[in-house]
């Protein structure tokens, strides 16, 4: 059983890295933090390591492959090769992080690993991340958590959103220069997008609020043979096609109660031959800005401020239909998180650095609220270094 710190006894300032690869599959991001895995946050490095084409049409036919499966450990041989692949390059990521940092690996005292996303089944109870934590361990010298969404699926949880408790850290410290308009909502945009409300108490709801990016990126690399609309560029020139947009603002998806969470595979791409290149991209961007603004319905309030991470919040389109949504609902008010002071791009690996060093303290890292779990749970398995087996957190 983890022991809680002693009450009065300020608790132990943790150094971690964050490793995070996502559901765009563009490579592997590492942030390092300081934290006491509560309120102190004290962020510092980011580095962004881009898989290669090649690699990232392997992951995408694992996609595939990981449809077949039935639980989250009976990986097929191709989906074995590929997370010893996916371990290998986020233990050189790490060298080369701390080579940039210019840290060695007796300084960090944790990894948070969050692997690669091949399935996610909240339905049938598991989830699919590729990433051996036990090898990661033994690369680096440092002690990892990882598998940090098993335990939340085994109390009933969707086993995401797990950021969300990262994001109320940093809603309860946002800098002078924001107005802390409560309810804050922060805004992820990846290949999925979603979303955190934090009312003024610190009070959370939190779910996967529909597609992100990941509708866009299968779109112009299908149409333009280019793997992302950069900056918004091709959406600006184009128009929304309402029937398009309906359609998917239409799915199921949309209405079903909260919690809730999304597989990448769970919207359909457009065909190729339902538009332009152009309006293509407007009308997704507007779907995935449209989904956004539907969270509202299951959220106790209107978000007044909307802060806008993750890829998405480079693309124009996006933010200036997400700003105008906002608007018009209630008054709400949509800033990028650079303009918070935040690192957009980083902030997604910075949780995963600050919910290891929870997953440490035995500190809850989901909540009814967030994932829909039963209580509030820890969760995660700790591969120390050396000869140790990884050990699961007994919560």
């Amino acid at each position: 059983m983890q022991s809680r710190p002693q009450k009065n006894v300020p608790a132990k300032v943790m150094t971690a890295i964050g490793l995070m690869s996502g559901t765009s599959m563009d490579g592997i991001d590492c942030a390092l933090i300081r934290s006491d895995g509560e309120n102190l946050v004290e962020r510092a490095g980011f580095a962004e390591f881009a898989y290669d084409a090649a690699f990232k049409r392997r992951i995408e036919a694992a996609l595939e492959e990981a449809k077949s499966l039935d639980s989250a450990d009976g990986h097929t041989e191709t989906l074995t090769a590929l997370e010893a692949e996916i371990t290998r390059r986020h233990g050189e990521a790490v060298a080369a992080f701390l080579a940039q940092e210019q840290l060695s690996p007796e300084e960090i005292d944790l990894i948070g690993f969050h692997g690669q996303t091949v399935l996610h089944r909240p339905e049938a109870g598991f989830t699919v991340q590729l990433g051996d934590g036990g090898k990661l361990a033994e690369m680096t010298g440092i002690a990892t958590v990882f598998d940090l969404r098993r335990n939340d699926m085994a109390h009933g949880g969707q086993g995401a959103p797990l950021v969300p408790v990262y994001h109320r850290a940093l809603a309860q410290n946002l800098p002078h220069k924001v107005n802390p308009q409560f309810p804050v909502c922060f805004v992820n945009i990846g290949g999925i997008s979603n979303i955190t409300w934090i009312d003024s108490s610190g009070e959370m709801a939190a779910f996967d609020s529909g597609p992100g990016n990941a509708l866009i990126d299968q779109w112009v690399e299908a149409k333009a043979g280019i793997p992302l609309d950069q900056g918004g560029a091709i959406a600006s020139e184009g128009g929304i096609i309402a029937p398009i947009a309906e359609r998917y603002l239409s799915a199921p998806y949309f209405t079903r109660s909260v919690p809730k969470s999304l597989d990448r595979a769970d919207f359909e791409p457009l065909d190729p031959g339902e538009a332009e290149l152009a309006d293509g991209a407007r009308t997704l961007a507007h779907v995935s800005a449209a989904a956004i603004l539907k969270a509202c319905d299951h959220l106790p309030e209107p978000p007044k401020l909307w802060i806008v991470c993750g890829g998405g919040r480079k693309n124009g389109a996006i933010m200036a239909d997400l700003a105008d949504l906002a608007r018009k609902k209630n008054g709400g008010e949509v800033i990028a998180c650079d303009e918070a002071g935040f690192n957009g791009d980083a902030m997604e690996a910075e949780a995963w650095a600050y919910l290891a060093i929870r997953s440490s303290r035995g500190l809850p890292i989901s909540f009814p609220s967030t994932t829909g779990c039963s209580k509030p749970v820890s969760g995660g398995r700790l591969a120390q270094t050396g000869p140790q087996p990884a050990r699961k957190h007994v919560i």
